[in-house]
């Protein structure tokens, strides 16, 4: 069967060859003391278990889920069971917090397996999670071609490989491949990979979600509308030939025939009239199911090929409108796009080891008591969004940095599991850093998510401003640098307040505004007797700023007179602008808030120093305070050549000036490039500017410049999918009045939001090869249950 090169062929499949029966049977989430679950523990037998404090909140959406996974796992001869720790009993299992945010594999008394629960994010999830680790010699998780050829190599001669390739892990499709080991685990070897590069370099890149086609047929006695399998969870329809004893065999063969014809098309299952209670019409003999949800079509057909008809007519109208969606879909080409490069950040990163013991880990019941004994840095984070997920790896960074370092406690809490702490503390989008003080209120982080700024606002932190200063020595030290030497490299310079002993309101708006600047800037104030003494040294009139500038050891004073808190800000904050900055991606936000055109000059690599000069010396003389000069080197900001085309249509030969009115009509001017860039030429062209004697080269559109998508607001989804639950649980006299119709609606609803919610939670798969690394060192798997 095998070859030295890999060709796929088609396998086909049935879940369950033998007579299986859906059952409604203990299809609830049993809930056990500690000791009385390990009592029920058998030899041989595997178990899950979810361990929680007794009357503590536990993550509702996550045992919702773990209850419809006890049906199906079930089938599979697996118990599953919520354990309510109390003190009365003892567990290892019932320990620390983190402990408890993790679900417990078991067979007979041994454990095989530790789940975080936000793995097992439906139960999809967790029906494919836990058959992988109790089938792991049935299903070999690969990343390489490589590993495939050695595979077949082992392989050649011996048995069959069953070659699958999934999108992610704890889909539906890998809940399939894993239900499908299940059954020919000891007749194929199932070989599982979630690379798409795999695929490519291997020939296949159009390649569908997995390579099986289920052919043979289940044997189901349960009403056609309440059955739901694989198939349905992959789009395909279900046929059930209905039968009865006197006809058993006959229908059995037909229903291998159909699960034949219909390979990869349809599930196809044998419906046993005489064990049902439902009422099925006298005369009819197949039974179509769309999907979920829907009303089933009773049918009489009395041929084989009058069933497939049925199934591929009803297929091709289905992707008829599919189609007709996709053109409809394709006048909102924003659809999808959201994160994307975040999350490709976050995949290909997804093999880095995090220490996260690092930072601690807050929950309900451990925030308040963490955050209040110290001070703290607390990042809310989502465990399944890209973004949260790439700044996790950032703000562990800064944990490495300041391992050594006496320094705040940093710690962070998962809203994914503890919306409610999330909430409580106005936490709506992710990723979100607040630092909490003794006896002050949280301060958000504004900055970028990145390690350099993060870092430089916690390290600024570390002391109270503005600093109050008491003496003229202490003042020129401060302002020096000495007195905060081990900062210096986070901070462009010291500011420093100088007033009076009676300027009170003067001192009061220097505070506030020193309050507000926590982490960007170190403030200091001076209102002693003698602060007339660095007042006539530094020809500052009363009340004023002492900007010390290090890279030049200049000390500029700035008058603070008629000056509110906000105005303090705005002046600190231009007062330690460049005069001539190098744009980038970072930093281009502030200098637009200045609503100033601004005047770019465009390089291909480092500016021409005389160039540079010549824009210098207009700043000096004044002639450029309308505009914001700066300059964008292609080399470190490649976006600006997509800039530069949107101006010209294609590039032009750099070096480039521009003029660019991005506050005032969008128009954008060209310096003409038959002249050189000097302080002639350039201020004449400015005053042509100004008269309105050049024309424009283009009009930037109107519009606002938004993200593709708006933000979700996961927490108030979240939030939304409880209050239903919640609502569904109302008293029972509401069901007698008539309100079954809205229960049902408000289901509707809550599956609704649900599957909106795991579809984003389906793309984090940047932890997934750790699970497989992790499921490879363990070698405590046997073949049966």
């Amino acid at each position: 069967m095998m070859s030295s090169s890999f060709s796929a062929c088609r396998v086909g499949f049935s879940f369950v060859m033998m007579n299986i029966f859906y059952k409604s049977v203990g299809d609830s989430l049993p809930e056990l003391s500690p000791q009385k679950y390990f009592n029920t523990l058998q030899p041989g037998k595997a178990s899950l278990a979810y361990f929680c404090q007794a009357n503590s909140p536990s993550p509702s959406i996550f045992l919702e889920e773990l209850n419809e996974a006890v049906k199906p796992l079930q089938n599979y001869g697996i118990s599953v069971a919520k354990v309510n720790c109390v003190k009365e009993e003892t567990s290892r299992y019932c320990g620390k917090e983190k402990d408890l945010m993790k679900a417990y594999l078991f067979r007979g008394n041994v454990l095989l397996r530790e789940f975080p629960t936000d793995t097992l994010f439906d139960v999809n999830a967790i029906v494919a999670h836990v058959l992988f680790a109790l089938l792991f010699n049935e299903v070999k998780y690969i990343t390489t071609l490589e590993d495939l050829q050695n595979m077949e190599n082992a392989l050649k001669g011996k048995a069959d490989i069953a070659f699958s390739y999934v999108r992610a892990v704890g889909t539906p499709e890998h809940r399939a491949v894993m239900e499908a080991a299940f059954v020919y685990g000891t007749t194929y070897q199932f070989v599982l990979t979630t690379e798409i590069a795999l695929l490519e370099s291997i020939g296949f890149q159009n390649f569908a979600a997995f390579w099986f086609s289920f052919f043979a047929y289940t044997e189901v006695a349960e009403d056609p509308q309440q059955v739901s399998t694989v198939h349905l969870q992959l789009g395909l329809p279900l046929v059930f030939i209905v039968s009865q004893q006197a006809t058993y065999e006959a229908d059995r063969r037909t229903a291998e025939w159909v699960a034949w014809r219909l390979l990869g098309k349809a599930g196809v299952l044998l419906l046993m009239r005489d064990s049902l209670a439902v009422d099925i019409p006298q005369h009819t003999n197949v039974i179509f199911k769309r999907e979920e949800r829907v009303p089933v079509e009773f049918l009489v057909l009395h041929d084989i090929d009058l069933i497939v008809s049925h199934v591929e007519n009803n297929m091709h109208i289905e992707e008829i409108q599919e189609g007709e969606d996709e053109d409809h879909d394709m006048e909102d080409p924003d659809i999808d796009i959201q994160d994307d490069e975040v999350a490709e950040t976050v995949h290909r990163d997804r093999k880095r080891q995090l220490p996260l013991e690092l930072t601690v880990e807050l929950t309900e019941e451990t925030f308040n008591a963490t955050v209040m004994a110290s001070d703290s840095i607390v990042l809310f984070y989502a465990g399944w969004q890209a973004v949260s997920m790439a700044f996790l790896q950032s703000y562990i960074d800064v944990a490495i940095k300041l391992k050594d370092t006496p320094t705040m406690l940093l710690t962070r809490v998962n809203c994914a599991d503890w919306s409610g702490v999330c909430t409580k503390h106005n936490v709506t989008e992710f990723p979100v850093v607040k630092m909490y003080k003794e006896g002050g209120n949280p301060v958000s982080y504004a900055g970028m998510l990145g390690t350099e700024d993060l870092l430089k606002f916690i390290q600024l932190n570390r002391i109270s401003c503005p600093v109050n200063i008491t003496s003229v020595q202490e003042a020129e030290e401060y302002l020096s640098g000495e007195l905060y030497q081990d900062l210096l490299s986070y901070s462009r310079g010291p500011v420093l307040g100088l007033f009076s002993p009676t300027m009170t309101t003067a001192k009061e708006d220097f505070t506030e505004a020193g309050n507000y600047l926590r982490g960007c800037v170190i403030t200091g104030i001076y209102s002693e007797e003698d602060v007339l003494i660095l007042s006539n040294k530094y020809a500052a009139t009363l009340p004023a700023l002492l900007l010390a500038r290090h890279k030049g050891g200049k000390i500029e004073s700035i008058p603070l007179a008629n000056t509110h808190a906000e105005d303090i800000v705005q002046i600190i904050k231009n007062a330690f602008l460049e005069t001539f900055p190098e744009i980038t991606v970072e930093n281009l936000p502030t200098y637009l808030r200045l609503q100033k055109p601004l005047l770019i000059l465009f390089s291909d690599g480092s500016i021409i120093p005389q160039y540079k000069k010549a824009i210098l010396t207009l700043v000096k003389e004044k002639h450029l305070d309308s505009l914001t000069p700066c300059w964008l080197n292609l080399k470190n900001t490649p976006v600006g050549r997509g800039i530069l085309q949107a101006y010209f249509d294609t590039l032009p030969p750099l070096p480039l000036l521009v003029v660019v009115n991005l506050h005032s009509g969008g128009q954008v001017f060209a310096f003409p490039s038959d002249q050189a860039i000097s302080e002639q030429n350039l201020l004449l062209w400015l005053k042509k500017l100004e008269a309105g004697l050049e024309s424009h080269i283009t009009i930037l559109p109107a519009q606002e410049w938004k993200p593709p998508l708006p933000a979700y607001d996961f927490l108030s989804m979240m939030e939304a999918a409880a209050s239903r639950h919640s609502a569904r649980k109302g008293p029972e006299y509401m069901k007698e009045t008539g309100v079954q119709e809205s229960d049902e609606e408000q289901h509707e609803d809550k599956s609704a939001i649900r599957k909106e919610l795991t579809e984003t939670l389906r793309i984090k798969h940047w932890n997934r090869s750790n699970w497989f690394k992790e499921a490879e060192k363990s070698s405590r798997h046997d073949k049966e249950l």
